[in-house]
């Protein structure tokens, strides 16, 4: 059987169709695999509509979606997405039997058991995974994050809402930064520094602190800059916004101690990676003091978003929610 699986976050939309390999071992296969920019679509519906009438030369009925934000009932609650999303509106609209949703990071951590975690670039710590618990973090739209705890016969994956921490200072620039974002004081969330656009709004931070007026619009404009140098408040904030990302990741390590590795995921932080190893990142990271010898002993890579969202949202869909008909990897049905 034949299954919808797509990854939906605030930026772009990643589609696939899938199905479980008659193989003996139950591998998935991927037999159409399209990305799509979400701004172009004025609803979800319209995006899978595009990719069925594309891809499918046999209808489905059934779907699984990991989308940003957290499910709530039969919706998913998230600031960053581009229009609302409810099983119930996709199911009237395409003709589907069941729609399964869960968060986009959710399944980016089920994807850990596949090809994600041999997928990325060294960029601190060890260069081997250890056995525990692994974190995959990732500033994009907004700035997510979940556990993975291995076990027997699975994993356990734990969601978080980790971007909605209060942000908190380092340096004395970020606290000018933090001040200049609330005058009067009040929540800061991390996500607002560590994400795409929060990389834009501490350049235009900082340029409004040195008295200048921004010249750059994009956060894509902001780290071209950075990597010629030709803007010091453009070096100044990606330098700003690695430091933020390693004392974040820093605090997650700290709550779960990952020594299964934590993957950085995203095409945003892959295109600035010769940046984040130059940056303070790592000295972030161990944060020093007796803790040091403790984050010393975590793997940190950077792995490119892409298709492994699709790929986790599959495996878990196939493990935990799948009809019959639908095997199992382990060969048992769902």
């Amino acid at each position: 059987m034949q299954f919808l699986a797509g990854d939906i976050g605030g930026t772009n939309g990643h589609v696939a169709l899938m199905r479980v390999a008659d193989d003996g071992r139950g591998e998935l296969e991927t037999l159409a695999y399209r990305v799509f920019p979400c701004a172009a679509f004025p609803s979800l519906a319209e995006l899978l509509r595009t990719f069925i009438d594309a891809e499918l030369r046999a209808s489905v009925s059934h779907c699984v979606l990991a989308c940003a934000g957290q499910v709530m009932g039969d919706e998913v609650v998230n600031d960053n997405l581009a229009w609302p999303v409810r099983p119930d509106v996709l199911r009237a609209a395409l003709g589907l039997s069941e729609v399964v949703l869960l968060n986009d990071f959710e399944a980016l951590a089920h994807a850990i058991d596949g090809p994600l975690s041999a997928s990325g670039r060294h960029l601190c710590g060890p260069s081997r995974r250890g056995p525990g618990a692994s974190l995959v973090v990732g500033p994009g739209t907004g700035l997510g994050a979940a556990a993975h705890v291995p076990g027997a016969p699975d994993a356990v994956v734990l969601t978080t809402e980790a971007g909605q921490m209060d942000f908190a200072p380092h340096s004395l620039r970020e606290r000018e930064v933090l001040a200049w974002l609330a005058p009067g004081g009040g929540y800061v969330p991390v996500e607002t520094i560590v994400s795409g656009p929060g990389l834009l709004t501490v350049y235009e931070a900082l340029c409004a602190l040195d008295g200048k007026a921004p010249t750059l619009t994009t956060p894509k404009a902001v780290t071209a800059a950075a990597a010629t140098g030709g803007d010091r408040h453009a070096v100044e904030a990606v330098e700003l916004f690695c430091a933020a990302l390693g004392s974040f990741t820093g605090n997650l390590a700290m709550t779960y101690m990952p020594t299964g590795g934590i993957f950085l995921a995203g095409g945003f932080l892959s295109s600035i990676f010769d940046l984040l190893k130059r940056s303070a990142f790592e000295e972030r990271f161990l944060h020093g003091r007796s803790v040091q010898t403790l984050l010393a002993q975590v793997p940190v890579w950077v792995t490119e978003h892409g298709c492994h969202g699709v790929q986790g949202a599959a495996r878990w869909y196939v493990r935990h929610h799948a009809p019959m008909g639908i095997t199992s990897p382990e060969g048992a049905a769902a």
